[in-house]
């Protein structure tokens, strides 16, 4: 038999794609489900706000309306990736297709940094502009009407995404959030318009804020997948209670060598374990096999553990 063979095989037994891959169809249809109607909104918004925009004269609006545009972007990355990251191990792909979640998260990080930077860039720009011709109360609706929108979806896909412990539905909640903080300013600069024409400096000075405001959401979201990208390993108090657990263990003696990487979500781990040298292989085995129940059960979201049996010499 093969070696990759033996090695999924293997797997296949220890359910690792469990909890890393293999997403069980019911978790996939709710990815599905909560990105199609995120995408659907992101649609309708997109193009009342380029219709309100254009007949309310609201610049701000205008722009607003293709950053929710660049929205169906992250959604389609979704939508095409889980059935990727879902795909349990295969001979190709001995640890699963996690990372391509983790990738697609990574992306969604820096599609958001790029239109924090495009906000950030026009309102800059703008700055020095007097003000124009005042927007309507149209375009203050719709603004509003995204706000609350985008807001409730961010709550529905976050709320999805933490359930299934998927990163990419999570960063893809925060783009909707983006969307509606994005609409903040907007609302605002029609209002203030409304109440004070002269008050054009408005629209850009909250624009800044919220410019920043994104910029720091696709960093959270970023900066851990590219960690995860090059092999980044758990935080020094995961491995503090992974060693404390394995150490726990009835028959254990030591543990040291661990080392840590994520798959997708989740953390293979790799350990060393010493036992009394005078147990046969069957009662070595079964503790190796405790080891790692204990860290599956009870460990950092732990999804693999591989266990080396070594002689304790005191």
């Amino acid at each position: 038999m093969k070696l990759a063979e033996i090695l999924a095989q293997e797997m296949t037994e220890q359910n690792l794609y469990d909890s890393t891959g293999d997403l069980p169809a019911q978790q996939r249809w709710q990815v599905k489900r909560v990105t199609l109607w995120g995408m659907a909104a992101n649609l309708g918004l997109a193009a009342l706000k380029m219709v309100f925009g254009l007949v309310g004269h609201s610049q701000a609006l205008v722009a607003d309306a293709v950053h929710s545009l660049s929205d169906t972007a992250t959604d389609l990355a979704l939508l095409i990736g889980v059935h990727y990251w879902s795909a349990p191990a295969d001979e190709d792909h001995p640890h699963g297709h996690g990372r391509i979640e983790t990738l697609i998260t990574c992306l969604v990080g820096i599609l958001l940094a790029s239109v924090g930077v495009g906000l950030l860039y026009r309102a800059l720009s703008t700055m020095h502009e007097g003000p124009s011709t005042v927007p309507s109360w149209s375009a203050f609706a719709v603004a509003c009407l995204s706000i609350v929108g985008k807001e409730w979806l961010y709550q529905w896909t976050v709320r999805v995404g933490r359930r299934i412990r998927s990163t990419a539905v999570i960063a893809n909640a925060w783009h909707h959030r983006s969307d509606a903080l994005s609409s903040v300013p907007v609302a605002l600069a029609v209002l203030g318009s409304k109440i004070h024409p002269d008050w054009g400096l408005l629209d850009p000075i909250a624009t800044v804020i919220v410019s920043v405001l994104i910029l720091h959401a696709s960093w959270k979201i970023a900066w851990p997948a590219l960690r995860q990208l090059i092999d980044a390993g758990a935080t020094e108090k995961e491995c503090r209670q992974i060693l404390a657990l394995a150490k726990t263990t009835e028959g254990v003696q030591a543990v040291h060598k661990l080392r840590t990487r994520y798959i997708g979500p989740g953390l293979q781990v790799d350990l060393h374990v010493q036992v009394d040298p005078g147990l046969s292989v069957r009662l070595g085995h079964d503790i190796a096999g405790a080891v790692k129940q204990q860290l599956l059960e009870q460990g950092p979201d732990v999804v693999d553990v591989l266990v080396h049996l070594e002689p304790y010499e005191g």
